[in-house]
């Protein structure tokens, strides 16, 4: 198993390739860490289930044809223990490859040659997916998130002071909470942040996300507590500071 980091304060995620072809996983491995992925990676799929034991993994980009077990094997071993989304790489475009892989638990799939920005946003796609249910499945279950006195009830969507006072928030205000509560003590990229709170334009320069923070962070830090809640991570995004607990 090679492990392979970039820069720790720019992290979307930790992803595990899988394929025998060195030189296709070395051009998936660099192209995403180029993007801000921690990148682990492997020639066959024996290791795939002690490396989920070892290591938090968000998604996994398995070749279909290995040494020993097939993509679609693992795969199907992997769906017995873990929801780690599973993205296909395969050489065939025959239906019945393509439709064994998504019956045996795989997200999706992508065609051999294809293209790296192709695979970036498809794995950007099942990364999404998951987070928001994720946290869909998380706040409908536990009902409150609790942080610094305050309490969020996601049944009722309302945000309390520790002293008891009730705080309105957006829709946008909201979801971008819940994307930090369910992060927290972890940097997130304002594109990250855009996913998880649902806020993605067309345009990449759009500052909605900017001007909900700052919205935020005015409802829940006080002048001499700024930046005690929410820290800004220059050149890398944004963190949430208090320990968060589930109730």
């Amino acid at each position: 198993m090679e492990q392979v980091t970039t820069n720790p304060t720019n992290d979307h995620g930790n992803i595990l390739v899988v394929d025998d072809d060195s030189e296709i996983r070395l051009l998936i491995t660099k192209f995403l860490q180029r993007h801000g992925y921690y990148v682990y990676s492997s020639a066959d799929a024996v290791s795939v289930l002690e490396t989920l034991k070892r290591f938090t993994i968000d998604a996994i980009i398995l070749d279909v044809m290995l040494p020993g077990k097939t993509g679609i094997e693992a795969c199907r071993q992997i769906r017995q223990t873990s929801p780690v989304p599973v993205i296909l790489l395969t050489a065939r475009s025959e239906e019945d490859i393509r439709v064994s892989g998504l019956e045996g638990g795989a997200d999706d799939y992508i065609t051999k040659p294809f293209s790296p920005r192709e695979l970036l946003a498809r794995l950007r796609s099942v990364l999404r997916r998951a987070r928001n249910g994720s946290i869909a499945a998380s706040t409908a279950t536990q009902g409150k998130i609790l942080f610094d006195g305050w309490t969020l009830d996601t049944l009722r969507r309302e945000l309390t002071t520790p002293g008891g006072v009730l705080i309105d928030l957006s829709t946008g205000e909201y979801n971008l909470l819940v994307a930090f509560l369910e992060h927290a003590n972890r940097v997130l990229s304002r594109e990250m942040l855009m996913e998880l709170a649902k806020t993605r334009t067309s345009d990449p320069f759009d500052r909605t996300i900017d001007v909900q923070i700052s919205r935020l962070r005015r409802k829940l830090e006080t002048s001499e507590a700024a930046g005690l809640t929410i820290k800004t991570v220059r050149g890398a995004g944004y963190l949430f500071v208090p320990k968060v607990t589930f109730g």
